[in-house]
């Protein structure tokens, strides 16, 4: 038997309304904002002053306590090592993705003088395969810094780059390290020593299971036109007029492979840059200097052209090296222009597409 009460079953009026809102609003007087946020945050409304808020109560001070433990650890959110339906655009395989400009000091070998510690910017990056949301780039810098004590060689970057290849699960990688290489370079006469800051890069390449090694360096020397040298003789001698061949500051920058085995020191390529093309741009310079500064270009005069082939010939000399690129920038002091040239050897760097701003890095800025 079922028993209802005649209450129950009514409508309640608006003096029962009035009633339990006048209860509600005193219960609220007296209660906390956790009590309220946790019964319905719109009870704020009841009270003068008040506004509801769909957050708790959430505290202000920094928890320098707080330990995180593996079970905090694991829960987490983990957006880029998500599942592959959070994918956005084409579900397409990216080449290259990782950090650049990481950078931390390193110990280099140097040929001739010991170890040399220098502020080093590191680029690393792997592939990223078409069914996988994203990497976790700060697993590149952990596996860069565990090697990071040692002096470096192309074995030391190697083991780093095995490292985070395994910790990212990925078929390709590539890690880059550029620095400025300081080398003390003699005056042409007087004796006088200065460094030369040379701007290198060491990259190596693993793809598709095979791995390069590679050194950029980018080499300044002054080039004198062979056309406008010969023209101004040709105004001293014809018209007893006083001229000047235009000479300009010019950049080559040699990127070389390293063949297996091999061993090709830093010196080695600027000795290969210095033999092709000796009119390298000079530190400490006396009178003397500047003249035969100037005796050197007028016995080296050189077009863009006869600049990539002459790094070339000394490359192509050397068994250590592979496949190479020159790339020549000749900052015209003539025209308001500059001559270039690229010449490849090998497969690794020939492409059919330039880079837009690819001579615009060739600027050396003293």
């Amino acid at each position: 038997m079922n028993i209802h009460t005649p209450d129950l079953d009514r409508q309640p009026s608006r003096e029962d309304a009035a009633q339990a809102l006048e209860r509600l609003r005193q219960w609220a007087a007296r209660a906390s904002e956790a009590e309220i946020a946790d019964l319905d945050p719109s009870l704020a409304r009841l009270l003068p002053g008040r506004e509801p808020s769909s957050y708790p109560v959430l505290s202000r001070a920094y928890p320098y306590g707080f330990e995180v433990d593996a079970t905090y650890k694991d829960s987490l959110p983990d957006l880029q090592n998500g599942p592959s339906s959070l994918i956005r655009g084409a579900r397409q395989q990216i080449q290259h993705v990782g950090i650049s400009n990481f950078r931390l000091p390193i110990r280099f070998h140097t040929r001739d003088n010991g170890d040399l510690t220098l502020e080093t910017s590191v680029t690393g990056t792997v592939s990223l395969e078409a069914d996988k949301k994203g990497i976790n780039m700060s697993r590149i810098m952990r596996s860069f810094y565990k090697h990071s004590e040692k002096t470096f060689s192309f074995e030391v970057i190697e083991a780093a780059l095995e490292d985070y290849m395994t910790d990212l699960d990925s078929f390709d990688a590539r890690i880059q390290m550029r620095f400025s290489y300081p080398v003390k370079i003699t005056s042409l006469r007087s004796g006088l020593e200065g460094y030369q800051y040379y701007d290198i890069a060491l990259e190596l390449i693993e793809k598709a299971g095979a791995r390069k090694k590679i050194i950029h360096i980018d080499y300044v020397y002054s080039s004198t036109c062979p056309c406008s040298l010969e023209l101004s003789e040709h105004a001293r001698q014809t018209r007893g007029q006083l001229a000047t061949p235009h000479s300009q500051r010019s950049v080559a920058r040699i990127s070389a492979e390293v063949l297996d085995g091999a061993c090709l020191w830093f010196e080695d390529v600027i000795d290969m840059a210095r033999n092709a093309v000796p009119t390298e741009t000079q530190v400490m310079v006396k009178r003397e200097d500047e003249q035969a500064f100037a005796e050197l270009n007028a016995a080296n005069p050189i077009f863009v052209e006869d600049a990539a082939r002459l790094f070339c010939e000394q490359l192509q000399a050397d068994e250590r090296v592979g496949d190479f690129r020159v790339v020549a920038s000749h900052q015209e002091s003539l025209h308001s222009h500059d001559a270039v040239s690229i010449l490849t050897d090998g497969a690794t760097f020939a492409s059919e597409s330039v880079d837009p701003k690819l001579f615009n890095t060739l600027f050396h800025v003293g």
